[in-house]
Parts: structure tokens; C-alpha cells; sequence
């Protein structure tokens, strides 16, 4: 039977080395696909970032709330970690994207077009989706692929991200209406 991340904890924090590893395999992918959308794609810091998000949580294992989700707080750090690198280059990747005035095109959905779900389940392919959501403004990107990727809750993806609940709740919707235009184009066959 295979152990949960509380269970590697315990026998981690108990002397068992070979259990903190197996959490490193079990979370790797993720951490290293949620760090290489934060980077825009950059393969040697993410790589950078992810092996100092695994270190930061080998040392700090012990400050770990087992009532929580070990991903959860893999995230954060993860998140963390390129939030410090970027502010040591004084540029940050992460924009609002709307015009000086405030104003926001993906607030201005038509109604009579398909829900988003209804778009997601004509997707044939889980690249194309890709795709479509590789356009999307950075911050959506990174909303939806913890959503529906990494499978965190809105609350997670609140935690992670250190933004209150409403605005990830709000800007989830925004990148579904947006990623919804993506699709657009595509006619309804039923029609």
C-alpha cells in the first residue's frame, strides 16, 4: 500500500531518508511544470528554482502543519522561491495586463455563447487546450493550470499564491471567459 505525504513526513522526520525522496518523485513533475510557467519557459531556472524548492522544503520539514496539503505548501515555497529571484533581478513577470485606465476586454463575455465548460468538453486534445491557454495572460495561465493540472482547490490556489480567495474565486471565472474566447472560432456543430 502506498504511503500519503503525512505518512513520508512522519517516517522522514523519524530518520527515514529514502522517504523524503519519494516525496521529491511524487511532487517533481508538478513544482517543476508550476515553476516553468512562472519563468515563461526558461529551462535553466527552473530547473534553478525547483532544486532550491525541494532543498528549502528538506529543511524546513519540521515547520510543516500535517493538517495540511504537503503540495500545498511545495507551492508555496515554489512560488515564494521565484518571487525572491525576481525581485532580486527587479523585474517581475507577473502583470495585470489592463490599460492604464483599469479597463479589462475579458470582462465583456457575451452571453450567448457556449460555457466554458461546454468549450473544455468539444477540446479534443489536451495539447490544443494547451495551447489555447499558453495565450492567456500569465496570471490565468498560472490559475488554471493549478486548477485543473495540478487539481487544487480554489482555497489551494489561494494559499499558494498568497491572494485572497474572492480574487483567485474572480480572476478563475476571467480565465475561463478569456480561454473561452479562445475557442470561439469554433462553430457549434449543433447549430
Amino acid at each position: 500500500m502506498e504511503k500519503n505525504d503525512q505518512q513520508l513526513i512522519a517516517d522522514f522526520l523519524a530518520g527515514d531518508d529514502a522517504s523524503f525522496e519519494l516525496l521529491v518523485n511524487r511532487h517533481l513533475k508538478a513544482v517543476y511544470n508550476f515553476l516553468f510557467r512562472l519563468t515563461g519557459g526558461d529551462a535553466t531556472l527552473t530547473d534553478d528554482l525547483t532544486q532550491e524548492t525541494f532543498l528549502k522544503a528538506w529543511k524546513h520539514i519540521k515547520r510543516f502543519d500535517v493538517e495540511k496539503k504537503f503540495k500545498v505548501w511545495l507551492f508555496a515555497i515554489a512560488k515564494n522561491s521565484a518571487k525572491d529571484f525576481w525581485k532580486k533581478k527587479k523585474t517581475l513577470p507577473f502583470s495585470l495586463f489592463e490599460n492604464s485606465e483599469g479597463y479589462n476586454r475579458l470582462d465583456e463575455v457575451a452571453e450567448d455563447k457556449p460555457l466554458p465548460d461546454e468549450i473544455l468538453e468539444r477540446v479534443e486534445s489536451t495539447r490544443e487546450l494547451e495551447e489555447k491557454i499558453k495565450k492567456l495572460p500569465g496570471k490565468y495561465q498560472t490559475i488554471l493550470f493549478l486548477r485543473y493540472r495540478d487539481d487544487l482547490s480554489v482555497a489551494e490556489i489561494a494559499s499558494v499564491l498568497e491572494m485572497p480567495y474572492n480574487t483567485v474565486k474572480s480572476q478563475h471565472q476571467r480565465a475561463l471567459n478569456a480561454l473561452k474566447k479562445e475557442f470561439a472560432p469554433i462553430s457549434d456543430p449543433l447549430s
